[in-house]
This record gives C-alpha cells, sequence and structure tokens, in this order.
C-alpha cells in the first residue's frame, strides 16, 4: 500500500535524508522548506525518478499557519489523505538569555514547536478516519536535558515533547501513533552554523566548540550520522513499532544516558 507522508524542514540535513528514505521505502512524499529553486527541483525529481513514487514540493513558511493548510490542501487534492507526518522544519540561535533577540525567541517558539501543532490538527482527522498514521517529531538530545546559551531552543524542544506524548495519548486508540526521535549533533548546516555561533558565545575556538562541547557531550565521540535519523523514522512507519507510542528515542550515541 502507498502512503503519503510530509517531511518539513526537507530541503537539506535531516529532513532531506528522511524524505529520501521514506520514499526509498515506498511512500509519497511532499518535501517542505527554503532554498536554491532548481537545486530544490532537482531534488524533487530524484526523489520520485529513483524510487518510483510521487514527490511533490512545497514551499510552505512552517510559521504561517496559511500556508500549512495549504501545503495540506494541495497535498490532498493530489496525493491524497497525509498518513506519514514528519515533523523535522527548525532553527537555533545561540546567545546568553540577556542578549537573546526578541525576535529569534519568536521564531524558534513558532518554527521549532507551534509549526507541529498546526500540522498534527490537520493531519489528525484524516488519520482518524483511516484507523492509521504515523506522526514522528524531530525533536533533539535538548529535549531531555539542556544546554547553556539555547533557551529557546531547548524549551521548544522540551514542549515538542510533550505535545508528543500528549498527541500520543488522544491518538492512541485510533490507529494513530506519535513518537519524538532525539538525536544528538548531527553535522547538518544547521550545527555548522552553531559552531561559530558558540565559539563566540563561549569565547572559545570553534575546533575547541567540537571537541569540548558537541563531541564532549556523546560518549562515542562521533556525530550522528543523518542515515541513523532516518532509519529510526521509517522503521516507525512499520508495523513492528506498532506498540512504540509517546516514546522519546534518543539517536545520541550515549548522551542523556550521562
Amino acid at each position: 500500500m502507498t502512503r503519503t507522508a510530509i517531511v518539513t524542514g526537507s530541503t537539506s540535513g535531516i529532513g532531506e535524508g528522511i524524505a529520501q528514505a521514506l520514499a526509498a521505502a515506498g511512500n509519497n512524499v511532499v518535501i517542505n522548506g527554503f532554498g536554491d529553486a532548481a537545486a530544490i527541483e532537482k531534488l524533487r525529481a530524484s526523489i520520485a525518478a529513483d524510487n518510483k513514487v510521487e514527490c511533490l514540493y512545497s514551499n510552505a513558511d512552517m510559521t504561517k499557519p496559511d500556508q500549512i493548510e495549504a501545503m495540506f490542501a494541495m497535498t490532498k487534492e493530489k496525493l491524497g489523505p497525509v498518513d506519514i507526518l514528519v515533523n523535522n522544519a527548525g532553527v537555533q540561535h545561540v546567545s546568553p538569555v540577556e542578549e537573546f533577540p526578541v525576535a529569534k525567541w519568536d521564531l524558534i517558539i513558532a518554527l521549532n514547536l507551534s509549526s507541529a501543532f498546526h500540522t498534527t490538527r490537520l493531519a489528525v482527522p484524516d488519520m482518524k478516519a483511516n484507523k492509521w498514521g504515523r506522526i514522528i517529531n524531530i525533536a533533539s538530545a535538548h529535549a531531555l536535558v539542556a544546554s547553556p546559551f539555547k533557551s529557546a531552543y531547548v524549551a521548544a524542544k522540551h514542549g515538542i515533547l510533550g505535545f508528543t506524548k500528549s498527541i500520543a495519548l488522544e491518538g492512541a486508540t485510533h490507529g494513530i501513533r506519535v513518537n519524538a526521535i532525539c538525536p544528538g549533533y548531527v553535522r547538518t548546516p544547521l550545527v555548522e552554523n552553531q559552531i561559530a555561533d558558540t565559539a563566540k558565545a563561549r569565547g572559545i575556538s570553534e575546533e575547541a566548540v567540537i571537541r569540548d562541547v558537541l563531541l564532549a557531550a556523546q560518549p562515542t565521540k562521533e556525530f550522528v550520522k543523518v542515515s541513523d535519523v532516518a532509519a529510526m523514522a521509517v522503521f516507525l512507519t512499520t508495523e513492528a513499532a506498532n506498540q512504540i507510542n509517546g516514546a522519546a528515542l534518543s539517536i545520541d550515541g550515549g548522551w542523556v544516558a550521562q
């Protein structure tokens, strides 16, 4: 059976990897995000051709509820109801709280947390009607533990885990499973950007950030791979994962075990 998936923030990084993996598993996919138009079209076309599935692109701004609604309407019209929703879109900013720009706080909460509410409220009615649905929220180790200078991100990721648990309970008897994947540091563009910001905030070199801040947190001393997260996301859509619901699944090299 071919199912339809939306993966937010999927034109690069973890989201792109998840979209690729879901398509490889035979699902039609809607990718979403910003970037170079030609590069995005190349990605969309390759996902469709390589996996012999339908792949659409939506440029919806995930901080704008009306644009999220338009993305869902387009998806339903062209591919049918959303069966699999992956809430991955996110942004980061590193700064001491007293210097944290108000606009950055508002953006991070809107994109990293509120967007998942808007997508979920739109996905759940059809999932309930079809008695099957999978919602996967890409949280973070920062959904479980904190780091300094990331107040908005940590708040949003703790929030997304609470949201995951609540919707998991609401959907449990309707065939809907809702889980959060909590990766450690993955060397994506988002992490690359925060290396420089963290170096500035802490007054240390970028090499020291990688060695003493990022990988110091992960006992394996290795970055998590995008493919690790993508494989978990695909697994959560299978029948083997049917009784996994409301879970925070850590992929962090042992970070939160400490």
